[in-house]
């Protein structure tokens, strides 16, 4: 396994494509809402992205037909944006990859779409949650598998089960690279974590059992028990100090 450990030109730069990462996020949460199209909602990104100089790393990304992958309510993740709308009571997940200046981040966000019941809501949150529990593991000498233990010890202690069959990666020279993430494992297992190295965590949790299954079309994946699904996702630093959330904005 090979890590590409991040000059301080480089992370600069991944910085950057993580504010467009985080501003692209902001633009489609304020479009969110009752009526809308998924399409409409890529339409926001993709403009936003291009605007700031960066591009929608997803497009073309092994054959993905979207600029960024968008899914509603037991969608996983890898949804395509298409003609459905959203409706009253909806979660919809919005992932975003920007490439500028050739590097990249990566970020993701479950948003609620008019009056959703408390307790998806709930999920939402615990999702949240799970992720900077995670990340704060994300530091020089911790283990890989210290940041998944952390989010599953929280997202099953709240009732739920994380994603087993995806995870986070690192991310910055390529859309994924070494290591894999995963959401859940034994503490101080896997490769140490070094200063320099970039993840994707993003924890991604389902109301009911953790199987997945990928729809027809190849790439939207799916609660096996169609039970809600959120998802939560930034690119992070690893430092000798405290970890650094590089899609976190201005």
């Amino acid at each position: 396994m090979a890590v590409h450990l991040k000059s301080g030109r480089e992370i600069e730069r991944i910085r950057a494509a993580g504010r467009v990462v985080a501003g692209a996020l902001a633009a489609a949460g304020k479009a969110v809402g009752p009526g809308k199209t998924l399409r409409q909602l890529e339409q926001v990104c993709d403009e936003y992205i291009r605007s700031q100089g960066g591009y929608p790393t997803f497009l073309g990304y092994r054959g993905f037909p979207a600029a960024v992958c968008i899914g509603v309510n037991e969608e996983v993740v890898h949804g395509i944006p298409g003609r459905r709308r959203l409706a009253d009571g909806d979660i919809v997940k919005v992932d975003v990859g920007v490439t500028k200046d050739g590097l990249i981040a990566d970020g993701a966000r479950t948003f609620a779409v008019g009056r959703v019941k408390p307790e998806v809501l709930a999920l939402v949150a615990a999702t949240e949650r799970a992720f900077w529990l995670g990340a704060a593991q994300a530091k020089a000498g911790n283990r890989v598998s210290d940041i998944g233990h952390a989010v599953q010890t929280y997202v099953e202690a709240q009732g739920y089960s994380v994603v087993r069959d995806l995870c986070g990666h690192g991310v910055g020279t390529n859309l994924h690279e070494d290591p894999s993430v995963p959401n859940f494992g034994r503490p101080g297992q896997g490769m140490r974590l070094v200063a320099g190295m970039t993840l994707a965590i993003e924890p991604m949790v389902n109301m009911g059992r953790h199987e997945v299954e990928t729809l027809a079309n190849g790439w939207t994946v799916v609660a096996a028990d169609r039970k809600p699904s959120a998802h939560y996702e930034h690119t992070v630093l690893v430092t000798a100090g405290e970890p650094e959330i590089l899609t976190r904005g201005n």
